[in-house]
């Protein structure tokens, strides 16, 4: 299994990222460069770099399996202030870069939402992006994510994803499926072969680079984008390990985003560590958090 968590890139940038990943007993793991919210990003620290490999490779965890995720502000699908699509761009370009110099070899990317245009015209845009940036960058790969339908959010659908992914025609464009997006999408992630059948044929199950594993607080086709605790939301657990433990996917990263648990007021826990334990061994435990 490879499976791990979002985790955070603070003070000691991918090294505590990897140490929070470890302390999960995970062997996979996702982060952002700076905050989501936002494009402030400090320089990556050679000396920490060093600290971080080393500290991947005595437990084990492969750069393979380490992915990272861009801001949620970056737009790629509206020029409607075209100031804004071009900083999306070469922002991103710099996260690439980043990655790159991390030794990170994918990025999930949202992507991106048309509003004041059609879908149609968002997907364009969409496509153009990321041919201007595949073509200003080497070797990381980006990982378009599958997208819930909230609002005037492109990516709604697998003919959506294709026609992305297909018209921009590049190996380094690839998919990251999130199991929560498409249950709200209307995908039902209990016939989940029967997604990646159709995926299959429109795009190619080749092009999933990396899985976001999480319940839905909501109901299939609700186009809401809510995560949820694995097994305590709508998805259900044995539908969730089932996508984990799908042959198909094996090489696959599964990375969880689900939200942290509250103890009382003013205090929030990560619950990475239990959710992992209970999809290793098969077994969900309703009193997991208590």
């Amino acid at each position: 299994m490879i499976i791990g968590s979002h985790v955070s890139f603070g003070e000691e940038q991918l090294y505590g990222s990897l140490k929070e990943a470890i302390s999960y007993n995970a062997n996979a793991l996702m982060f952002y460069t700076g905050a989501p919210q936002n494009t402030v990003r400090k320089p990556i620290d050679n000396v920490l770099l060093e600290k971080a490999i080393s500290l991947a490779k005595d437990n084990n965890i492969s750069f393979d399996n380490i992915v990272c995720h861009a801001p949620y502000i970056i737009n790629l699908a509206s020029k409607a202030i075209p100031e804004k699509w071009d900083f999306s761009i070469n922002f991103l370009i710099e996260e690439l870069n980043r990655c790159e110099k991390l030794g990170v070899n994918k990025i999930v990317v949202h992507p991106g939402s048309s509003v004041g245009i059609t879908q149609e015209e968002g997907i364009k845009n969409i496509v153009e992006a990321f041919k201007i940036i595949l073509s200003k960058t080497n070797n990381v790969t980006i990982l378009v994510e599958t997208m819930a339908g909230k609002g005037n959010e492109c990516g709604r659908n697998i003919d959506q994803m294709a026609e992305i992914v297909n018209k921009v025609n590049d190996p380094r464009l690839c998919v990251c499926v999130d199991t929560c997006h498409i249950n709200d999408a209307g995908y039902s992630v209990n016939s989940f072969d029967e997604y990646l059948n159709e995926f299959d044929q429109k795009i190619g199950i080749d092009k999933i680079k990396c899985i976001h594993l999480n319940d839905s607080k909501n109901e299939l086709g609700s186009h809401k984008d809510r995560h949820e605790n694995i097994g305590f939301g709508t998805i259900g657990f044995n539908a969730l390990y089932n996508v984990l433990i799908n042959e198909k996917l094996k090489s696959v990263p599964k990375i969880l985003e689900t939200p942290y648990i509250e103890i009382n007021e003013k205090t929030k826990i990560p619950p990475y560590k239990e959710e992992i334990e209970m999809l290793k061994t098969g077994v969900f435990n309703k009193d997991v958090f208590k």
